[in-house]
């Protein structure tokens, strides 16, 4: 099974092992280079980003077979139209769940400092 990455960030360990246990993950596809900006950076003055996902639908439609995986966190406009795209290439699209932690870094002069920590709890299929 091949997990595909529509997606800003490299998987952290704990989400590695996660779509290699749960999942049955054995594959794992980053955008390649050229198309990564695509995603990370979606201009947000564009009245219609239906033109500007042609090249990430393409990618996908190249790289992917029914019941893969697609691991699809970003722009949220951008995030719905690859949600059902996946969906109509009878791909499982699906996002990462975190627990978030907070943690009380220092107090000095009467100020607290905290920090947040987001730790990987599982994957998620979009419903």
């Amino acid at each position: 099974m091949t997990l595909h990455l529509l997606f800003s960030h490299q998987l952290t360990p704990e989400q590695l092992a996660d779509a290699q246990l749960r999942l049955r993950v054995s594959d794992i596809r980053y955008l390649p280079p050229e198309l990564q900006p695509l995603w990370s950076q979606v201009p947000p003055d564009l009245d219609s980003l239906d033109d500007y996902a042609q090249p990430l639908r393409q990618w996908l439609r190249d790289t992917a077979s029914p019941g893969d995986f697609v691991l699809i966190q970003g722009d949220f406009g951008l995030t719905f139209l690859m949600v059902n795209f996946a969906r109509s290439l009878n791909l499982t699209p699906i996002y990462a769940t975190t627990r978030r932690e907070s943690r009380e870094v220092k107090r000095e002069n009467g100020k607290i400092e905290k920090t947040l920590v987001f730790g990987h709890v599982r994957f998620r299929e979009y419903q």
